[in-house]
């Protein structure tokens, strides 16, 4: 492949805080064209894309927040500040595994101040799961593998994105009822 691995390093890095196009599509294309590389290139895009997405939190941290008043209500920014308090973490743990559009989350941490630390360790885990499995399914079962994949990767990564929400929601509904009976 003429682009190889610096072009997905590339593609991986600028998807993360501006691009519309996932770098999943050449992670595949060039894991297919040697499945014992793939993960080697998982790699390459995981660190891309998060780097990338380090750089959208800084977009986010320097000028979003100027941004986002233009466009949004001061209530809708103090609702989603308060959000991303609460469960902003988690929120770029989802976005970085799932379909959901990670850029939006990297730009979003840098407005509402999530913690970098944080924010490095969700984009680490969630993106490096997205590609490693993308990477391994290649690996073990090469072209077989993507019909599966198409048909069902947006499905099980809103399953795993449901679980998460799940766990988020029970953790909250056990927490007010350990605070109620402290209380009463």
């Amino acid at each position: 492949m003429p682009i190889g691995d610096v072009g997905l390093f590339i593609l991986a890095f600028i998807e993360s805080s501006v691009f519309p196009v996932p770098p999943d599509v050449l992670l595949i294309a060039l894991a297919l064209s040697n499945p014992a590389l793939a993960l080697y290139y998982a790699t390459i895009a995981t660190i891309g894309s998060v780097l990338g997405g380090v750089a959208g939190y800084y977009i986010g941290l320097k000028g979003g927040r100027r941004v986002a008043k233009r466009i949004f209500s001061e209530r809708m920014i103090e609702r989603a500040d308060n959000y991303f308090k609460e469960y902003g973490v988690w929120a770029v743990l989802i976005a970085a595994f799932s379909p959901i559009p990670y850029k939006v989350f990297t730009i979003a941490s840098g407005i509402f101040r999530l913690s970098l630390k944080g924010f490095i360790i969700a984009s680490i885990i969630g993106r490096g799961a997205r590609f490693y499995a993308e990477g391994l399914l290649i690996m073990l079962w090469g072209e077989q593998i993507l019909a599966f994949v198409d048909e069902n990767l947006e499905l099980v990564s809103l399953a795993i994105a449901g679980a998460i929400i799940s766990y988020l929601v029970l953790r909250k509904m056990l927490a007010r009822e350990k605070k109620r009976r402290r209380v009463g």
